[in-house]
């Protein structure tokens, strides 16, 4: 997944670079990857549900078969996504000011015009959370990350042998992390 995780970012920065106030979806791409949350969680995300100091994340209405309203949850927010968060503009209440079918279309057109098949955005979960394994993580830490009510749900990832992080020197790690400059965000108004 690696190759797709270079491409897809490398064609977004490109267009974001290109038209500055479009939506930064490498930094979407990124966020949904390190903090494993899934595309309708991360666009209400507010300024105020961002716990710095307890790198956590307040998920409002997070995804659950019995409570579909009012399922708010604090999850555990791994630096590179927190660092991530932190590097958007605050010209708005939400940290990810976009709508979730907004995102879901760019990632599949980019998906089709890079001609990559079979990946969709909740894919990124899911390498989130066999990532969070693989850097040693138990399931009790992971699920704090993920949100994952019950240990069954994550019984599929326990085969995963802990290796390292194999996104610790990836590339879009740093460029992912990076605040625009001051000129920039005066240019855009934030």
């Amino acid at each position: 997944m690696l190759k797709e995780l270079d491409a897809l970012p490398t064609l977004f920065e490109k267009k974001h670079r290109h038209r500055p106030s479009s939506l930064p979806m490498h930094r979407v791409i990124g966020f949904a990857l390190f903090s494993t949350r899934r595309q309708e969680e991360i666009t209400p995300i507010t300024w105020t549900g961002l716990d710095v100091d307890h790198s956590r994340v307040l998920i409002t209405d997070m995804k659950h078969p019995g409570d579909k309203i009012g399922n708010d949850v604090w999850c555990d927010l791994p630096q590179p996504a927190l660092q991530i968060a932190l590097a958007m503009p605050r010209s708005k209440d939400r940290v990810f000011p976009y709508h979730s079918d907004t995102t879901s279309a760019a990632f599949t057109r980019a998906c089709a015009f890079l001609g990559i098949e079979d990946l969709r955005f909740h894919d990124l979960r899911h390498e989130g959370v066999t990532r969070l394994f693989e850097t040693g993580l138990s399931i009790p830490q992971v699920a704090a990350v993920s949100g994952h009510r019950s240990w069954s749900s994550l019984q599929r990832y326990t085969h995963i042998k802990q290796t390292g992080d194999r996104y610790d020197e990836w590339e879009w790690l740093d460029r992912l992390t990076q605040t625009l400059p001051e000129s920039t965000k005066r240019r855009l108004g934030h």
